[in-house]
């Protein structure tokens, strides 16, 4: 009881409302055709309201972490779909964009920092809020250094946030068009119908790839679990297709509906605060990624597009259900986010003992 409790809140009515209105957002960002839009519509909606402090029927915008987090591993489990002998093949030779992180982390790490302390910023507050992934790591270590959390929680999120905007209307700007699923676009094995057992192996690669990943103490245990079981099960032949497309657009709504609930409660002048240091930062890294990509797709024989997916500084599942999304090289991107936060973390904790 108090674990179903734990997934729909205090307020069952508000959880509704608040998940109708993601989904009425989302549903119309698709109708548009705007790139990821079941995704980027529920958030907007549910961070204007949180944002604006706006009660719906006289009820607050929630979902809780622990619903959202119930999704996320539908998204490794769709990934693990795209786990072809090609791919494997082509594994090898992602070797330089990997090493290339261990510059790309420390670069973006150190612009960051020296744009939050022109913005005023004591060291502590830019020093963790500057790091370019694992935002609770991130956090954690910055209150246990004294930083000033509340305005380190709004630059990490704004920075999660900035970049799962920007990335989709980047796309859409350059091609002039929309991509991935809002153009038709279907991952690997969409076409493949789903048999009861088929069904019933998704669902498993799914839960025991949580709790494996969660025991292996995995990064991202909870989507890189999922994504090695139904990688293995794919490559076994034990199943060929993946979750179904209505179930994506379930879980993009549910994530966004649940990074849109978090700015309720935002002091509005912190988050003014953070929302134009974070802007100005999520520009220099993006174009810091353009130029990696630019440099390292010949090399590794990956579109550029794809490279800067890769290097854009978002949260791993969003960035991962962007790649499902776009059906740009899932594996290669996936693979390079893991070792982002890995490496991103391991920086900050580094540095945490130079900073105190």
């Amino acid at each position: 009881m108090r674990r179903l409790s734990g997934l729909i809140g205090r307020d069952p009515a508000a959880l509704a409302l608040t998940l109708t209105l993601g989904a009425i957002g989302g549903a119309v960002a698709q109708a548009l055709h705007l790139p990821l839009g079941y995704l980027l519509g529920s958030l907007m909606v549910t961070g204007f309201l949180a944002i604006a402090g706006i009660r719906p029927l006289g009820r607050p915008i929630t979902l809780p972490p622990p619903l959202r987090m119930c999704f996320v591993p539908v998204i490794g489990v769709a990934i693990g779909g795209a786990f072809t002998p090609a791919v494997v093949s082509q594994a090898l030779g992602w070797l330089p964009s990997l090493l290339a992180l261990c510059l790309f982390i420390p670069l973006a790490h150190a612009v960051a920092f020296l744009i939050f302390r022109r913005g005023g910023l004591d060291a502590k507050t830019a020093f963790f809020g500057a790091v370019p992934g694992g935002l609770i790591e991130s956090v954690q270590l910055g209150e246990e250094a004294g930083a000033d959390v509340a305005l380190l929680t709004v630059l990490q999120f704004l920075r999660l946030i900035g970049t799962i905007v920007a990335v989709p209307l980047i796309f859409l700007g350059v091609t002039g068009h929309s991509v991935g699923s809002a153009s038709g676009v279907e991952m690997v094995g969409a076409a493949v119908p789903l048999g009861l057992r088929d069904v019933v192996i998704l669902l498993v690669s799914g839960i025991l790839g949580v709790l494996l990943g969660k025991a292996a103490r995995l990064p991202g245990w909870i989507i890189t679990g999922p994504i090695l079981a139904s990688s293995a099960a794919h490559a076994l032949g034990w199943v060929e297709g993946v979750p179904p497309g209505w179930l994506i657009a379930v879980t993009q709504i549910v994530v966004g509906t649940g990074l849109g609930a978090r700015f309720v409660g935002a002091d509005a002048r912190v988050l003014r605060r953070g929302a134009w240091l974070a802007a100005i930062n999520g520009i220099v890294a993006l174009g810091i990624a353009l130029g990696f990509a630019l440099a390292l797709h010949a090399v590794v024989g990956e579109p550029v597009a794809a490279v800067f997916l890769a290097f854009a500084p978002g949260g791993l599942a969003e960035m991962s259900l962007i790649a499902l999304s776009l059906e740009m090289s899932v594996i290669y991107v996936t693979a390079h986010h893991v070792a982002r936060i890995v490496l991103a973390v391991a920086l900050a904790k580094a540095g945490a003992r130079w900073v105190k």
